[in-house]
């Protein structure tokens, strides 16, 4: 909204006001209302321009030269390398000055009188994917939350919104809903951030799960017998100062078969697990074919190194794959329990930085077998070790020693910033606030961090980390970002934004539910009809409640007291709390 003064004369008040209205689907309407008492003739131009760049190379800064347009119908176009756009008015401008980017029209207002144009933007070749539409029903549930702690209701009641928001759908497959990443950024799917939102959001329901990972099945790469036969295809991701980009599409390939195994604990009907149990079976087929004799999962780039984070994915993906396997009658669990065993022995010996202060898991193995001793964030999968039947925790990488010794380094001054877990500690060679793998506050990981921390009993350091969010949440009204600055929390101030963090962003929105769930500790075992509760005795956040959520198909409720004592108020019929 907009005032300008058009009549001269005419004192110190605005006589006309500009109001644009603008929708994400690319359409803009410009509204002139008039207030003079005499009749207006009104020039007005629009200024365009565009230089086609990628929505991560802007993001990233690297924007290239506008570009020159050419008239187009009733408006210009701009093409560059294949790609081209164009913007279209109605009513048709009166002049269109291409080598300027302007169009042109002028206005007759009468005495309160209004005009209005509207701009449509269109890039050719847009893709077929679809929002899917507040009309859609929603395969989230409307889960609710209460408690002591203020920020509770509003950060879960936001974290569904803006899931529901980024919801897509591709049009061929209307019943298939997925998340796209975020936005301004990633308004498409990244295929890990889907397959993790979906798996943060379990407790809302399996529906997301079962539609993100129906639509990823459609992409799976074809070709028995080739190294990337059973991979789910994505892009590279920076990895930060310290490591080359490393390969999405490997993580989106292991996170396949866990989220369908944890799905199916919440409550995905055996029907849908069925259909889907074949591409988790490529997946794990492609794993085992691509560590063949070895004992790590190498970086599929020649000579990159084998990283921390991977193994960590690749050894859920495996204890996970195999109980999935033999619940369904499938071979193939006995070898890879077999090669998840190997592994966590080789690597409890090969990852540990030994040093004076209790020593820390490496980030990394160089191909010569040096290792790289940076502390970061991405070690939080270290303790993402999964559930297996009856809500037990999988076994992980690390011995109880280590395990205890990364809490202890994920409570320390440099790795909490107060806000949340930094990318990597602030001491560290390297370390930048900023750095979106270098030293920013990353929420999935902050919340997964939290989430591993609580299951394996440091309730301290998770209940810092768990905290320092809730106070980041309300700053940014309980709309997470992406990430935001890892600079150190002081009194009065407020986490700094990050420039190119998506908000709203389909991890952050999804962590919420993860962090207020974790309060609960459930546990679920849909297929044995059992639900086990390991809430955190420390209740950092008081007595809360969490109403609507869904296990086995029905609705749940659960409070915990601020004993740390949890209650079950709803649950499907028949459902067993566990011990």
């Amino acid at each position: 909204m907009g005032t300008l003064r058009a009549s001269p004369g005419a004192g110190p008040d605005p006589d006309v006001v500009v109001e644009r209205t603008r929708h994400a689907d690319g359409t803009e309407r410009i509204t002139l209302h008039s207030a003079a008492t005499r009749p207006l003739r009104l020039p007005v131009e629009v200024a365009l321009g565009t230089d086609l760049a990628d929505l991560g190379a802007i993001a990233s800064g690297r924007a290239g030269p506008e570009l020159s347009a050419s008239v187009h119908d009733s408006g210009l176009r701009w093409s560059c390398a294949g790609a081209s756009a164009s913007v279209t008015a109605d009513p048709p401008p009166a002049d269109a000055l291409a080598s300027a980017g302007l169009l042109r029209w002028e206005f007759q207002l009468p005495p309160g009188g209004t005009a209005s144009l509207e701009l449509r933007v269109r890039p050719d070749g847009a893709g077929p994917v679809r929002a899917a539409g507040r009309a859609a029903t929603s395969p989230l549930a409307t889960a609710r939350a209460s408690g002591d702690h203020p920020g509770v209701p509003a950060l879960l009641h936001t974290g569904i919104e803006d899931l529901q928001a980024l919801l897509l759908r591709d049009p061929a497959h209307p019943t298939d809903t997925h998340l796209a990443a975020g936005a301004p950024w990633r308004c498409g799917m990244a295929p890990v951030e889907a397959l993790a939102a979906a798996r943060m959001t379990l407790p809302l329901g399996t529906r997301l799960a079962a539609g993100t990972l129906r639509t990823l099945a459609r992409t799976q790469l074809p070709g028995a017998g080739g190294p990337r036969f059973g991979m789910i295809p994505g892009p590279r991701r920076d990895a930060g100062v310290h490591l080359p980009p490393g390969c999405t599409g490997t993580e989106a390939t292991l996170l396949f078969p866990a989220l369908l195994a944890e799905a199916r604990r919440w409550g995905l009907p055996q029907p849908e697990t069925e259909e889907l149990l074949p591409v988790a079976e490529r997946c794990l087929t492609w794993l085992r074919t691509t560590v063949g004799d070895g004992t790590y999962l190498c970086d599929p780039q020649p000579g990159g190194p084998v990283r921390c984070e991977t193994q960590a994915h690749a050894h859920r993906a495996a204890v996970l794959g195999a109980e999935l396997l033999d619940a369904c009658g499938r071979p193939g669990g006995t070898e890879l329990r077999q090669w998840a065993r190997e592994l966590r022995t080789a690597f409890r010996q090969d990852f540990w930085v030994e040093d004076r202060g209790g020593g820390r898991p490496a980030i990394a193995r160089a191909p010569d077998g040096r290792l790289v001793p940076q502390l970061g964030a991405t070690a939080v999968h270290l303790l993402d070790t999964g559930l297996l039947g009856g809500g037990e925790p999988a076994p992980g990488l690390l011995d109880r020693v280590q395990t205890e010794q990364l809490a202890r380094l994920f409570g320390s001054p440099a790795m909490d910033s107060g806000w949340g877990l930094r990318g990597v500690g602030e001491k560290e060679v390297g370390y930048n606030p900023f750095g979106h793998r270098a030293g920013a506050v990353r929420v999935h990981e902050t919340a997964v961090a939290v989430a591993g921390l609580a299951a394996a009993g440091y309730e301290k350091e998770a209940g810092s980390l768990l905290r320092g969010v809730m106070a980041a949440a309300e700053t940014f009204g309980h709309r997470l970002p992406e990430m935001y600055a890892g600079e150190q929390r002081t009194e009065g101030a407020a986490p700094l934004p990050h420039p190119a963090a998506c908000r709203p962003s389909a991890t952050a929105a999804a962590a919420g539910v993860l962090l207020l769930t974790t309060l609960a500790g459930i546990r679920p075992d849909a297929p044995a009809g059992t639900v086990t509760l390991r809430p955190m005795r420390s209740a950092p956040l008081g007595e809360i409640s969490l109403t609507g959520l869904r296990v086995a198909g029905a609705p749940f409720s659960v409070r915990v007291s601020r004993l740390g004592l949890a209650m079950v108020e709803e649950a499907a019929d028949g459902l067993q709390l566990g011990a």
